[in-house]
């Protein structure tokens, strides 16, 4: 080296070349001694890969317990059957010793298709899934639900949740599963994919698609599924035209995602998140966000954790989590399609004592609301999403001691840890519990001499629904009104400006739920007639009704009312012009009728051979029919709750060959 010159090494090298060259011996001094040099390096470079590749493996989490897989992969009682199992998955590429190797098999429950927009965007989210599951040190195997679209779906969608449910469990129970995600999204695909959770109780964690990004005409927010009911009162005015109408309904749907209000989509996916079965913020991160597909990567790392922890769906929903849950579904101001999809989870889960309607009102009816979202507030998904999501409200909730912080989620940490950093409220998106949009903002549930249970959401009731109906000194929070009632959407669309209707009438509903239907379609909230639109009736008009509405509905019906009509329940027996009464303050539904009258009617009815329900139309409607229970229920199969926990060892599938 020249005196007084600071050694020098090579880019990424801490040792000066003359070191290097005095631990040689040589240095590099022609060309056959750098080909010599660099054959050595390729030679290191092989030996150092090799290393990493052990030791990665060597980091790859085992289990002492035997993965479900092994039933179908590691027979050592039957080695032909395992060769029977193994050799059809060779055929595309999978090798023997994949298959062998011990490591976890992991599904991913596709809800994505070119028929179900909404959850589309899963077709590549997926792919990032994929990745994270092999980075673990899993195997994934992608395969296709049963496709549910809310908006496109004839007659319901509610028909498939079922469905759905039943092939999830028949796929997940027949195949080499040790742990499945599931990629949920518009509004059935997530109550189905956890109902089938609950029945297998492998390891199992949720990812939602997510809403899309905000729709605006002009600078105004324009929220997808709320804009039609605003657009449908314009076009019953006459105000806008056909095209107009096809131009403001799509100005909701700008992107990839699904609905990006507080619709029953944004809702079952944050319960989702507040049972603990999916990673927390996972709700509310717009599809085409890039967190969304981090989350799916972290996603995919997650379940292999979860399998070889054992934590399964068991261990996260309980009776902390549901309740947790209906806390959350009041302070997002969730849809009030969430106690059907939520009771019915618990029942596949075997939650004691049962979840009930009574439940949502004890838990949830005195909770306030928090998000200043459509259809009960101003803003959508990405303001949420930036707001801070769900983990903001729960640490709002958990602050005032309105959830259980120690339930389990899916990550393996409760709530209260989950939330440590939790942004603060903003008080303009998410506000404080202390300055809350509404104080007490949960579900009603309303019973009375028309039916047993019904669900009324009261956070969607505006200043001038309180004032026409319900701020009476004499008789406050009750009002009565006369009735006028349809037998289905098409006996509405065909009456409804020929009916003696008034500012004051309550809309009437029926033969549109599980059964009459068939399914429980989404058609209780009902536009008041056009002189009245044209008038710029400030409130939607009191609807009562034995199906369901649309999350994303700011109109504050009485709703999944239970037993429905086709089941020979009094809605059944209802006639134009009777006058109801609803109490609020007592929870109460009645039909000013005396007792004689009721009898008589109900003979009447029954003489007649009962309600009158539209046929079935395809197979699948028969067999739902006689199958489903009622909506207060969760509109479960009966006869699919007494299966509880089958993915385990005593339930393994026998041999098919």
């Amino acid at each position: 080296m020249v005196a007084n010159q600071p050694a020098v090494s090579c880019n990424g090298c801490d040792t000066p070349h003359d070191a290097c060259i005095a631990q040689d011996g040589v240095g590099v001094r022609d060309i056959e001694d750098m080909e010599l040099e660099l054959s050595n390096l390729q030679n290191r470079m092989k030996d150092l890969s090799a290393q990493i590749s052990a030791r990665r493996d060597d980091k790859i989490p085992s289990t002492s317990r035997k993965l479900r897989s092994r039933h179908w992969f590691g027979r050592e009682d039957d080695p032909s059957m395992s060769a029977l199992y193994i050799e059809r998955y060779l055929n595309y590429g999978l090798t023997r010793s994949e298959l062998q190797s011990g490591k976890p098999i992991i599904g991913i429950a596709q809800s994505g298709s070119d028929i179900a927009p909404c959850n589309r965007h899963h077709m590549e989210l997926s792919k990032r899934v994929r990745e994270g599951i092999r980075t673990a040190g899993g195997i994934a195997f992608e395969f296709n639900t049963v496709q549910i679209q809310e908006t496109s779906r004839r007659p319901t969608a509610t028909l498939d949740r079922n469905l759905s449910y039943l092939t999830l469990v028949e796929t997940l129970h027949a195949y080499p599963f040790d742990g499945v995600v599931l990629l949920t999204g518009c509004d059935k695909t997530t109550p189905a994919a956890l109902m089938a959770a609950a029945t297998l109780d492998i390891p199992a964690i949720c990812l939602n698609v997510g809403p899309m990004l905000n729709g605006y005409q002009g600078k105004k927010l324009i929220g997808s599924g709320t804009i039609v009911w605003e657009a449908r009162e314009l076009h019953g005015a006459g105000k806008i035209d056909q095209v107009e109408l096809v131009d403001m309904v799509s100005s909701g749907t700008p992107s990839a995602g699904h609905c990006n209000t507080m619709g029953t989509a944004s809702t079952m996916n944050a319960l989702a998140e507040a049972l603990g079965m999916s990673l927390p913020g996972n709700a509310a991160i717009p599809a085409p966000y890039r967190e969304r597909a981090q989350c799916a990567y972290e996603t995919g790392l997650e379940i292999v954790s979860m399998v070889h922890s054992d934590r399964k769906p068991s261990d996260i929903m309980t009776r902390k989590a549901f309740e947790n849950a209906i806390a959350a579904n009041t302070a997002i101001g969730g849809s009030t399609n969430a106690p059907i999809h939520l009771n019915a989870i618990a029942k596949h889960v075997g939650i004691e004592p049962e979840l009930t309607n009574d439940d949502w009102e004890a838990v949830g009816y005195d909770v306030p609301l928090l998000v200043n979202m459509q259809p009960a507030g101003q803003f959508l998904g990405e303001d949420y999403h930036r707001a801070g999501g769900l983990p903001t409200v729960m640490a709002e909730l958990h602050a005032q001691g309105k959830i259980h912080g120690d339930a389990l989620t899916a990550n393996g940490k409760t709530w209260a840890e989950n939330i440590e950093r939790a942004k603060k409220p903003d008080n303009e998106v998410i506000l404080s519990f202390k300055k809350p949009m509404k104080a007490e903002a949960g579900f009603l549930n309303l019973k009375g001499n028309i039916f047993d249970s019904a669900i009324m959401k009261t956070s969607v009731i505006n200043e001038a629904f309180r004032e026409a109906f319900l701020r009476n000194p004499k008789d406050m929070n009750a009002f009565e009104g006369k009735i006028a009632v349809f037998d289905g959407p098409e006996d509405y669309h065909k009456t409804i400006d020929k009916r003696d209707i008034d500012e004051r009438t309550v809309l009437i509903m029926r033969g549109t739920g599980p059964l009459g239907y068939p399914g429980a379609a989404e058609v209780v909230n009902m536009t008041a007639p056009a002189h009245l639109l044209k008038k710029n009736l400030p409130y939607s008009l009191p609807c009562i009704g034995d199906g369901r509405q649309s999350g994303t509905s700011a109109s504050p019906s009485i709703l999944n009312a239970s037993p429905e009509a086709a089941q020979n329940g009094n809605l059944a027996i209802l006639r134009d012009g009777d006058i109801i009464r609803i109490d609020l303050s007592k929870r109460s539904v009645n039909v000013k009728l005396s007792d004689s009258e009721i009898e008589s009617r109900r003979k009447e009815l029954m003489d007649k051979g009962g309600y009158k329900q539209v046929r079935s139309q395809t197979p699948w409607q028969e067999i739902f029919r006689k199958e489903v229970g009622p909506l207060s229920g969760g509109m479960v199969f009966e006869n699919a709750v007494k299966f509880r926990r089958i993915g385990g060892d005593e339930w393994v599938p026998r041999d098919n060959h």
